[in-house]
């Protein structure tokens, strides 16, 4: 009998140049014949002010004779100054929304590249550099689906907080105003939000020990957990700092349940440490994708108070909840935090009901 052999798997390819310069004609939509004062010209408006928004959108400087630029390039440029004319934006806020643009596509691009090299490493065998020069290769097939669920993550992401600005809980605002005077619009910061902090516990110590996969796999895990059960729970992670995640959502109650499912769900997984998690009802400004205020600067002062596996809240925020029998709040003995003087902090704890639950 004639011996079965498996044909063999194929190795990767670097991508040649005549790829290379393919796909950037694809990305680009065309081949670079234009000059940044050609754009300009094309857009109608000075290379000073071409060059604010290429700066916004992260673009690096090029000089008068670099033919870098496509006629995609000069419609987009040509769109940002159009919306300034009509009215529709300023030019200050123009200039902010493109940065933001900019920089949120930037991270994502930075984040696919790194996850589609790292299935390359993964399914081939093959080292980390091996799979950077091949991922050019995997790249034209799956630019348009991309593009689709971006511009449809985009929209659902933008009718959820046109929802958040239209239709404000009752229960939130109704804690918004425990202890205050007056109305909804004679506060000094804006919004109303819960915002928490999830610190993994010893992760300095532990990505000493790690290797880089391991260490990548400890990451990942941990923002995949978070995102998700912020997600179900109705918040918004505002960012991720390594070992630990900001989020916030529209009332103490959602704040709660979602501080209790991170400290839960990290003590039960065998692979994450601990972490320690808090929890602060307030008022924030939000700018720039970012939240600021005191609100935001003494829940990451009570994150750092909290044991591993626990939650810890402040005052104002138990009395938020004190009447909820889905929470059980023990007050602690006063600690001195810096920039808020003494501070009583509580350990929120579960009481009836299951919480959140992700399937």
């Amino acid at each position: 009998m004639e011996e079965t052999i498996d044909p063999p798997v194929p190795l990767l390819q670097p991508a040649s140049r005549n790829e290379t310069k393919a796909l950037e004609t694809q990305l680009l939509g065309g081949e670079r014949t234009l000059k940044r004062r050609d754009v300009a010209a094309g857009a109608g408006v000075s290379l000073l002010s071409a060059r604010k928004i290429w700066r916004a959108m992260g673009f690096p400087n090029l000089g008068d004779d670099d033919v870098a630029f496509t006629q995609r390039d000069q419609d987009a440029l040509s769109t940002v100054v159009t919306m300034v004319r009509e009215g529709l934006l300023t030019e200050e806020t123009a200039i902010s929304v493109t940065r933001s643009i900019g920089q949120m596509t930037d991270r994502m691009a930075v984040w696919q590249i790194e996850a589609l090299v790292e299935d390359l490493v993964a399914e081939h065998g093959v080292s980390d550099a091996e799979a950077r020069r091949a991922v050019v290769s995997e790249l034209p097939n799956l630019i348009e689906p991309l593009e689709e669920l971006l511009i449809y993550s985009y929209r659902r992401q933008l009718n959820a907080g046109i929802q958040r600005l239209a239709v404000r809980a009752q229960e939130g605002l109704a804690a918004s105003a425990q202890g205050r005077e007056g109305d909804e619009d004679d506060t000094p910061l804006p919004l109303a939000r819960a915002v928490g902090f999830a610190d993994l516990v010893s992760y300095t110590s532990l990505s000493r020990r790690m290797n880089e996969k391991t260490l990548a796999k400890l990451v990942q895990r941990f923002e995949n957990l978070c995102a998700e059960i912020i997600s179900v729970g109705g918040g918004r992670l505002v960012k991720t700092i390594g070992d630990e995640v900001l989020f916030n959502c529209e009332t103490p109650i959602a704040g709660a349940e979602i501080s209790l499912a991170l400290a839960e769900a990290m003590a039960a997984d065998d692979f994450l440490p601990e972490a320690r998690v808090a929890m602060v009802w307030g008022r924030i400004l939000s700018r720039l994708g970012d939240i600021y205020g005191p609100t935001v600067n003494l829940a990451a002062r009570l994150t750092s108070l909290a044991q591993p596996g626990t939650v810890l809240i402040d005052s104002v925020t138990a009395t938020a909840l004190a009447d909820d029998d889905r929470f059980i709040l023990t007050e602690l003995p006063m600690e001195q935090v810096r920039g808020f003087g003494e501070i009583r902090p509580v350990l929120l704890q579960r009481g009836r009901g299951r919480g959140i639950v992700v399937d």
